[in-house]
């Protein structure tokens, strides 16, 4: 027997255009002789669907879709494909669940049992759990049929969150294999995790794994594919942030070892990945405008989005002011040219000086402070946006990690846009980032790398007049944000003053307003700034 892993890239929301692609997909298993196509999980609706999923017109759509597309693909191939499924008893109304199709005619359905609810997942939020897990026989094959997050109770060597172990149930019911239906999110290295999972299944119980994941990226989430099949120690893995038909029979042992991707190759794909579905799946025309300041943050956003969309899609807009420097516009035009990008220059002192004059009666014996700064941020903001809404398309807002973590931006000013592609990026990172790019091709201006940060919204700023060193701000972030130390313990593990951890993380609580008025940020780990963590705006420490 053949199988077909279909990664496909699905829209949320979109029944029609999904089913055609799943078509599509059949038709490519069953002209290579495939017995079994096998989709991700909840394949027609997209993953996440969130509250599209309490619409009972909505579920009855999807039922209906998913009915007429098996009665369509060839009567040869079998179908397993995922998708929710009216509980008709107490409880949630749907479970989230793997119908298996042959003939147009519906042979099994088997349900999720773990339902996540932790980072971006609300699973709980829909869905009724399966209480006993059932392998399914068909063709003479006992399948152990599971759906994504039914693989993550296996470990032994971390605490289990559930009380079930839906693989070792299965696996009492004689399988002769196992399959998940996945829509895995990426977050940096996952798949050394999921490898770590689904070795410890062959090993423990001898038999292969097939692994079908979900690749493309819906608003912020990101899933980057790499369905695989694993057999006595064997590998054969479908390619990163792409869609693949992976064929496997079971006859043979699989030939190809998994692909190794450095951190930063791996956050390239994935940003450009994001940016390009964000735009595309949002019928948004392909046009960006991003604020060129020849700083490190906007030549990497510049050329992620070039990568995405192509050098006619991107716009740079160099916004300089009484305080820009000269090489701040030399390699904001380096950059553009290096790009093969349109650039324009759209000078502001004018507009400050006209909103100082407007202002200058209610500010009457008041000192310039960061009100003046932000006025600057804000009308490049506007400028943006008036770009965008006049011609078409969207702004890329540029920030980072670090600079949304303690507030160092500006709400309405350099925060403005329809997309965060750097917001799950460290500075330091960013950094990297641009050394990886312009390790194949010197892309990115040198000096953009070499010159110390600045916002340019003062004589001679520095990013350091108002932060600590990057790394040491970044070290910081990392071991309160990503693995939520308490402040005694990042003091005692980085032997850093109290003062500086104190201060460090007040910015972080006192900015919590500004990014929940954000853009959604492209998520890299399992930390982001958006949906998967939720800390209240109003609190106190």
């Amino acid at each position: 027997m053949k199988l077909a892993l279909a990664q496909i890239n699905t829209t949320v929301g979109d029944l029609n255009g999904n089913a055609e692609k799943v078509l599509q997909y059949c038709k490519k298993a069953f002209t290579k002789k495939a017995s079994l196509v096998i989709f991700p999980e909840l394949t027609l609706t997209g993953y996440p669907p969130l509250d599209l999923l309490e619409s009972q017109d909505f579920i009855l759509r999807e039922q209906e879709v998913r009915e007429n597309l098996a009665k369509t693909i060839p009567k040869e191939l079998g179908l397993l494909i995922g998708g929710p499924k009216q509980n008709q008893d107490h409880g949630k109304p749907l479970y989230n669940a793997a119908y298996l199709y042959e003939d147009g005619r519906c042979m099994g359905v088997r349900c999720k049992q773990l339902l996540p609810t932790y980072d971006v997942f609300d699973e709980r939020r829909y869905f009724e759990p399966e209480i006993a897990p059932q392998t399914l026989k068909w063709r003479g094959i006992n399948l152990a049929i599971h759906i994504c997050e039914d693989l993550w109770n296996v470990h032994d060597q971390r605490r289990k969150p559930y009380a079930n172990d839906p693989i070792s149930i299965l696996s009492e019911q004689s399988p002769d294999l196992f399959i998940n239906l996945c829509a895995s999110p990426f977050a940096i290295n996952k798949q050394q995790d999921r490898y770590a999972l689904i070795k410890l299944v062959v090993q423990r119980y001898g038999k292969p794994y097939v692994f079908t994941n979900l690749v493309g990226a819906n608003t912020d989430q990101i899933f980057d594919g790499r369905s695989c099949v694993m057999q006595d120690g064997h590998v054969l893995e479908a390619p990163a942030f792409k869609q693949a038909l992976l064929t496997w029979d079971l006859d043979q042992p699989p030939t190809l070892d998994p692909i190794a991707m450095k951190p930063m190759e791996q956050v390239m794909g994935a940003l450009t990945l994001g940016i390009r579905d964000y735009i595309v799946k949002s019928n948004l025309p392909k046009k960006t405008y991003i604020g060129l300041s020849g700083g490190i943050d906007s030549a990497v956003t510049a050329t992620l989005a070039v990568q995405a969309l192509g050098s006619n899609a991107v716009t740079g807009v160099a916004m300089p002011s009484m305080y820009s420097s000269k090489g701040a516009w030399e390699d904001a035009q380096d950059l553009a040219n290096n790009l093969n990008i349109k650039l324009i220059q759209l000078p502001i002192e004018q507009l400050v000086q006209s909103f100082e004059l407007g202002l200058q009666g209610v500010f009457h014996n008041c000192a310039t402070d960061v009100t003046e700064e932000n006025i600057q941020a804000r009308i490049r903001g506007t400028l943006l946006m008036a770009l965008a809404n006049k011609f078409g398309g969207i702004v890329l807002a540029t920030g980072n990690k670090s600079e949304l973590a303690v507030g160092y931006a500006t709400l309405y000013g350099d925060m403005n846009g329809g997309l965060s592609v750097l917001g799950d990026l460290y500075k330091t990172e960013v950094y990297e980032l641009a050394r990886h790019i312009n390790a194949s091709k010197p892309v990115i201006p040198q000096s953009s790398i070499n010159k110390p940060p600045s916002a340019e919204l003062r004589p001679d700023q520095k990013d350091t007049d108002s932060l600590p060193p990057y790394d040491v701000l970044d070290s910081i972030l990392v071991e309160y944000i990503e693995r939520q130390k308490s402040m005694t313990e990042i003091i005692k593990q980085l032997n850093y003053s109290e003062d500086l951890v104190r201060s460090t993380v007040a910015k972080v609580h006192h900015s919590e307003y500004k990014r929940h008025q954000s853009s959604p940020v492209l998520r890299l780990r399992e930390k982001a700034f958006g949906s998967g963590r939720r800390q209240p705006v109003v609190k106190r420490n």
